[in-house]
């Protein structure tokens, strides 16, 4: 999908791009596979705020994506490739022989009118979905999953996409968008090619009434605070944080690992993201 510029009418699109939508069916979602979504506004069970500055933003309707793909031998015709206001990917809206329907990350290459299949067999082509054991090595992948039956939870995003390095003792060798290299097992599922939409990194947001649409609220600076607001605040003019390392409004210290080991999970990593 193409990235186009817009005549700089106003200061806030002269700075503004966005995409043409030219692959995009025009026609509503599929009622049948959406439902409300409700904002909390960053806000926990409780009503407490837990992640500031989310608040507002646009209605949407969540749409509801198939990410088991446990059809196998039965062909699906892709119907339309949608917008979706939930992720930065678009989907595509698959019919099954029998009637069903449902919803997929529309892949890079796949358009309305494409056969896809899931299950053993399947060809080695973008958008059919298999386990990784069916798979050649060095194909791309991704809707990984990262337990049999689980769902895909790895390179979901647009334009993401991992490579299958080697295949061993009943596990795949994988190496991630990010760049880290990790084992999963065989019977994992995984969808071949690459997510769709890969201009999604070039648009520009343009102006700050784009963000507020997105949910996304002003973030203050510390150092323009009072002293009583956060600990950068205070002072005459522009003055410095006034300690040996950035802190949260709370006093903690910024640029810290705040993730847990995850025993099961990174037994699995062979190198990290990060040296």
């Amino acid at each position: 999908m193409a990235v186009r510029k817009l005549k700089p009418t106003s200061p806030g699109v002269r700075a503004a791009s966005m995409p043409t939508f030219g692959e995009l069916t025009p026609k509503k979602p599929e009622k049948a596979l959406t439902r409300g979504l409700r904002q909390s506004g960053g806000r926990n069970a409780k009503g407490r705020m837990t992640v500031r500055f989310r608040g507002g933003g646009h209605k949407r309707r969540l749409r509801e994506i198939d990410f088991l793909r446990r059809k196998d031998g039965v062909p699906a015709k892709v119907v339309a490739i949608e917008y979706d206001p939930n992720r930065s990917a678009n989907i595509a809206l698959l019919q099954y022989a029998d009637g069903a329907k449902s919803y997929i990350l529309a892949p890079h290459g796949v358009s309305v009118g494409d056969v896809l299949q899931s299950g053993e067999g399947s060809d080695i082509r973008p958008g059919n979905a298999m386990e990784i054991r069916h798979m050649p090595v060095g194909t791309q992948v991704h809707c990984i999953e990262l337990q049999p039956g689980r769902g895909a939870q790895m390179a979901r995003s647009a334009g993401a996409s991992a490579q299958v390095m080697a295949r061993e003792n009943g596990m795949a060798l994988l190496r991630l968008p990010s760049g880290e290299q990790r084992y999963v097992r065989e019977i994992c599922r995984a969808t071949i090619g690459q997510v769709g939409n890969l201009d999604h990194e070039n648009r520009q947001i343009g102006k700050a009434g784009r963000t507020r649409w997105l949910g996304k609220r002003p973030h203050n600076r510390g150092v323009v605070m009072n002293p009583v607001d956060h600990p950068h605040g205070g002072g005459e003019g522009k003055s410095p944080i006034g300690r040996k390392a950035p802190v949260s409004p709370w006093g903690l210290k910024m640029g810290q690992k705040t993730r847990k080991k995850k025993k099961h999970s990174d037994r699995y990593i062979v190198s990290k993201r990060k040296k």
